[in-house]
């Protein structure tokens, strides 16, 4: 008497729990035994798709043969179809040879094929290729239509984070904002727009907030997701390259803050070390760790505490190497008189306030011109690409070159686009007066407000007024760079310092005090505006939004 093993397989855990199929497989095969006098061994029942054997009960199947030898006479291993042993050609027929190994005999009940014969191959063949082939065109089916649907605007798939899936009650599935969630994305947007935390740091203040938390990767792809300004990514398929498609959904944010927080991400992916950065810790004698670069060796400043006979003492450092330290509270103490240097007095706000107007209104005049020229550069850049495309198609240069050609020019054409962006902004921006006047007040005081900031506060303070890392010798603060707004007040400060001086030393011995009369204001703005070097880095200032 022959003995057989029945393999039972649907494709879905809904089929194995609710479906018929398992059942009426067992049933048939049981009746074909019954019917040939075969003798039943064992029962596998599968809930895995056929393309592939990776099938957790039919990898225990055959490990139960690994270690033993071939049996004398031929086992049976029968099924209902051949698309219920597989569904995919290759992989079947390298199958049925370690089955033929082993002595085992596979066969469909209700598709039998002695494999003897060599006839019969050409029969397997069909049998074996029919549901890939079945498969592949499901599939294919199935990108077609949701590539069409991607075109008309409709967002496919599973929701991101702070959207939903929906359902209307005639059966039209669409996408809706959800909350909190969408409000903590908007707020993790602005915030890193700001530029002056690590996304790591602004994604565990937003895991703080109501809602559902987000992993590292989850966060950064968010923060990459074009779907919350609105538009849908169409994944190049075929000739059809990618595009980017506008949406039907609501969009959480403008296009302006998408682009300025992707701006913001390359430059900290590029891992310079004079940008601010470092881990943000919430030990509060070291709210420059990580922001100082060493004298000796240009590398990173490290923080931490020695224990002495008596207390701990605390200190930047750098590696054991270099050999450079220095006692925390003195450096700490040091930045504070260093940001002492940008403040000045409440009633000079009016008087730097209508030079900066004065100089905005001058820059804008320009604004028109700028942004032609940069238009005149995204259409060049444009063309490149587009031409680069078409020797692509026309096989008159190869895949590689194209995509070095289109991923150049991309970088750039980003970099243009972002910078077009915020001179459009900036044209139509009817609050600069406002935002002049927060920016004013914030560094009335500037030196105070950071002393009583915390942790965190005091380095988003540090990294809107230096934009690359301070250098520390011990006893100075040195950096190639500073925030353009704040460096201008540091020179109206410094001009205004030096006609004091002039004018003590030539109609008073007392000094500290500047007489009403000794600078005329209408005088000093005219002396102001015609600084050249103000003007430029106002007009900087302003196109940059960093000090807003």
């Amino acid at each position: 008497m022959q003995i057989a093993d029945l393999y039972i397989r649907v494709s879905t855990d809904e089929q194995a729990d609710k479906g018929y199929s398992q059942r009426d497989q067992e049933e048939r095969l049981r009746k074909h035994c019954n019917s040939q006098n075969i003798q039943i061994d064992r029962v596998i029942f599968e809930d895995h798709s056929a393309k592939t054997f990776d099938r957790p009960e039919w990898q225990k199947y055959m490990f139960s043969f690994r270690r033993g030898k071939p049996a004398k006479e031929v086992r049976l291993l029968l099924f209902t179809k051949w698309d219920r042993f597989s569904r995919n050609t290759s992989e079947a027929y390298q199958m049925i040879s370690k089955l033929t190994k082993l002595n085992i005999s596979p066969q469909a009940i209700e598709q039998p094929l002695d494999l003897r014969v060599p006839e019969n191959k050409l029969l397997l063949a069909i049998y074996l290729s029919t549901p890939e082939v079945e498969n592949d065109r499901r599939a294919l089916n199935v990108i077609y239509g949701m590539r069409r649907a991607i075109k008309e605007g409709r967002m496919m798939g599973t929701a991101p984070y702070g959207y939903i899936n929906k359902c209307t009650e005639d059966g039209r599935k669409y996408v809706a904002v959800k909350e909190p969630e969408a409000s903590n994305i908007i707020w993790a947007f602005k915030e890193v727009a700001k530029g002056h935390l690590p996304s790591a740091k602004v994604r565990e203040l937003m895991n703080k907030r109501e809602g559902r938390k987000l992993t590292r990767n989850s966060f950064l792809e968010a923060l990459r997701n074009v779907v919350y300004c609105g538009n849908i990514v169409l994944k190049a398929h075929g000739d059809e390259e990618e595009r980017v498609i506008k949406g039907k959904h609501e969009p959480l944010i403008s296009e302006e803050l998408f682009m300025k927080v992707q701006h913001i991400l390359r430059r900290k992916s590029n891992k310079d070390i004079f940008l601010p950065g470092g881990r943000v810790i919430n030990e509060d004698r070291y709210p420059l760790r990580g922001l100082l670069l060493c004298p000796k060796c240009g590398k990173n400043l490290t923080a931490s505490s020695a224990k002495g006979r008596s207390k701990h003492y605390y200190y930047y450092h750098c590696t054991l190497a270099c050999g450079f330290r220095h006692n925390s509270e003195i450096v700490n103490e040091l930045f504070e008189a260093e940001l002492s240097k940008f403040e000045f007095i409440p009633a000079f706000a009016s008087l730097l306030k209508t030079i900066m107007m004065k100089n905005f209104s001058s820059v804008s005049d320009g604004l028109d011109d700028e942004r032609k020229i940069l238009t005149e550069q995204v259409t060049r850049i444009e063309q490149k690409i587009a031409k680069a495309r078409d020797l692509y198609l026309e096989d008159k240069l190869d895949e590689e070159d194209f995509r070095a050609v289109k991923t150049k020019n991309k970088d750039e054409l980003d970099r243009l686009l972002f910078k077009l962006n915020s001179i459009k902004q900036t044209k139509k921006d009817n609050n600069v007066e406002l935002k002049l006047d927060a920016a004013l007040k914030a560094v009335t005081k500037i030196s105070e407000r950071y002393k009583k900031a915390d942790s965190v506060d005091k380095r988003a303070i540090i990294g809107l007024i230096y934009p690359e890392k301070l250098t520390f010798d011990g006893e100075n603060f040195q950096t190639a760079k500073i925030n353009t707004f704040v460096h201008t007040i540091f020179l109206i400060k410094k001009e205004l310092g030096n006609k004091k001086n002039r004018q003590r030393s030539e109609k008073s011995s007392n000094v500290g005090f500047v007489t009403k009369t000794s600078v005329s204001s209408n005088t000093f703005i005219d002396d102001l505006v015609r600084l050249s070097q103000i003007k430029q880095e106002l007009k900087s200032s302003f196109l940059s939004n960093n000090f807003f």
